[in-house]
């Protein structure tokens, strides 16, 4: 059948507009005292002050069916200091607390902080997250800045998401072509190398009547770090700071005095609760990491910053470089809280009034109905996807956990990689895992109608959604100890990101250590063996690794490579060849590193 015309697009995304309108409030609200008053014809007259409605999310990562497990609950704090969990999350339910939440709120605006897809379930991931897209249009997101996840599959798949058009190789999922993304993704801080300009629009206006706040968006310089080299090939990314400041200055230059910049970059509160105070031990005493500088930093001309990337929750206030306290918002992950933000537009100065911010966060429960748009949609898609999600891939005897410093599950994906790489070459000697590339672990218990014991495509998609390829690489054993010991120093000093080792590597983690002293390289063996300074190892390791992602540099200097098939499929045969259902596979021991504390 021919295809269906492109709709037209029912918003336009300007950067430029006039500054007659809020000239003419501006003079207006001058005249006025801050309660409303009547013209000579008795209509009313604006008063002063407009409360904007701000609600925001991050990092659904295609989460669009209710997570699962602890990924589908949050932490709430109880009045006498108790904790208790509350489950939540479902863009079924997201859309039903946010059109409840826009009642009775004329001025509204919908903006998210990156990552909404990227590493996602097989509902969204196998389609490329056309889903998601289609789900946040019908959610009537305004904007949202880029994440790291929106670069997985590339710039071009990114532009595709923004602009439409059938996938280039697997086509159109429906007789209707891909429209899009109804909303503007912002990359401020993301440049073309050759051209020196963002990849897409760096700001957004929202405009209603005459009011105008400005919104700017950016994701983590080091991106490339923690992205596969050939989603970010031709890309540089800028400093947050420097970025969210030059574009505060375009937008001033335009007469917009309202800002606020979603970073996807974030922090770590002092507790796990959605609704702790994080101002109670003083202006963000209670919240550390990069965000922290970060919003020291950023020009006060920005009225509010709304954060993502570390899937934390919080509310709180961060002094900006004048010392005036500014609001710094993060709605935790997965669509299981928003964030409601209140902020007071001055029409006499065209700016926010800070001290009238006001921000909470809100679980997105379950106890509410469910938004039958999103449930017709997640049907459709799930009919799509079932005959390739319910396809048994293997058998396992008990829960195999992503939990701990090393997990079963990461050295089950280990192992089917160092599997995978013999079979490509007899002489690979081990396999290295990156802790971040194992989304979740297998339970035994079942989900669906496949029994306890069996896992599907579906969940194994669940695990690793990231489409990287297993490459063999050789090392010296001198590398292969730097690696191992880049673990906990250098990019990773501060947040150490322990590989995942597949079975006959073992070591010692001395945690009561510093830096690169914590991995004791007189423990390191190789099955029961020393390993050789100059002897060379064949390493098998994921794409993102081999090309030196997560703060491993040493695992970018390997010689002799050997791109092989996708890690999903690896795993996929790994347990096909070792599980049945009457001998299925028992969760690895988890006991290559010994942890000293």
């Amino acid at each position: 059948m021919p295809a269906a015309p492109r709709r037209t697009r029912r918003r336009t995304y300007a950067f430029l507009g006039a500054t007659a309108a809020l000239a003419t409030a501006a003079a207006l609200a001058a005249a006025l005292p801050a309660q409303a008053h009547q013209d000579q014809g008795g209509h009313p007259l604006p008063s002063r002050y407009q409360d904007v409605q701000l609600l925001s999310f991050n990092d659904l990562h295609g989460n669009l069916e209710p997570p699962s497990g602890s990924s589908g609950r949050v932490t709430e704090l109880q009045p006498d200091g108790t904790t208790k969990t509350v489950d939540a999350g479902g863009v079924e339910y997201l859309a039903t607390h946010l059109r409840t939440a826009r009642e009775g709120h004329p001025y509204s605006i919908t903006a998210a902080g990156g990552d909404m897809v990227g590493a996602s379930p097989l509902l969204s991931g196998l389609f490329h997250d056309e889903p998601t897209i289609e789900a946040l249009n019908k959610l009537k997101l305004d904007v949202t800045s880029v994440g790291n996840h929106e670069f997985d599959e590339g710039a071009r798949e990114l532009a595709r998401l923004q602009n439409g058009g059938c996938h280039p190789t697997d086509g159109c999922y429906a007789d209707e072509e891909f429209q899009g993304a109804d909303f503007p993704y912002l990359a401020a801080n993301v440049l073309d190398e050759k051209t020196g300009k963002p990849i897409l629009k760096p700001y957004w206006i929202w405009k209603k009547k005459d009011v105008r706040i400005g919104f700017i968006g950016v994701t983590l310089e080091g991106t490339p770090n923690i992205v596969s080299a050939d989603g970010v090939k031709g890309l540089t990314f800028k400093d947050e700071v420097e970025t969210i400041n030059k574009y505060a200055k375009v937008l001033q230059r335009q007469g917009v005095r309202s800002i606020v910049a979603l970073v996807h970059e974030g922090g770590f509160p002092a507790s796990g609760a959605y609704n702790y105070d994080c101002d109670s031990p003083g202006a963000g005493a209670g919240i550390s990491g990069p965000i922290v500088d970060i919003a020291k930093n950023v020009t006060p001309a920005v009225d509010a910053l709304v954060t993502g990337h570390t899937h934390a929750a919080y509310v709180c206030t961060i002094p900006d470089p004048s010392g005036r306290p500014r609001m710094v918002t993060s709605a935790a992950s997965f669509g299981r809280l928003y964030t409601d933000t209140t902020l007071t537009y001055d029409r006499f100065t065209g700016d926010i009034a800070r001290t009238a911010v006001k921000s909470a966060n809100h679980v997105v429960t379950r106890d509410v109905p469910k938004a039958p748009d999103m449930t017709d949609l997640i049907s459709r898609w799930n009919t799509l996807a079932a005959p390739i999600g319910n396809r048994a891939i293997g058998y396992i005897s008990a829960d195999v956990n992503n939990t701990g410093t090393e997990s079963p599950m990461g050295d089950l994906i280990a192992d089917a990689q160092l599997a995978y790489g013999r079979e490509l070459d007899p002489k690979t000697s081990l396999a290295l895992m990156n802790p971040g590339g194992v989304r979740a672990g297998l339970t035994y218990t079942a989900k669906g109608a496949e029994g306890d014991g069996v896992v599907t495509y579906a969940e194994g998609f669940t695990v690793q959604p990231f489409a990287n390829t297993v490459n063999l690489q050789d090392f010296t054993g001198a590398q292969l100890v730097q690696v191992l010991k880049e673990q906990v120093s250098g990019a990773n000093a501060a947040a150490p990101k322990i590989l995942q080792p597949s079975a006959g590597l073992t070591y010692t983690l001395d945690l009561t250590k510093t830096g690169a002293d914590r991995v004791v390289t007189d423990s390191i063996r190789l099955n029961g063996a020393p390993i050789d300074p100059a002897t060379t190892y064949r390493v098998a390791t994921n794409s993102f690794l081999a090309g030196g992602g997560d703060g491993f540099p040493t695992l970018g200097q390997g010689t002799g490579d050997l791109v092989g098939g996708d890690d999903l499929g690896a795993l996929e045969k790994y347990l096909t060849a070792h599980s049945s259902p009457t001998a299925p596979l028992a969760p690895p021991a988890a006991d290559r590193i010994t942890v000293v504390k």
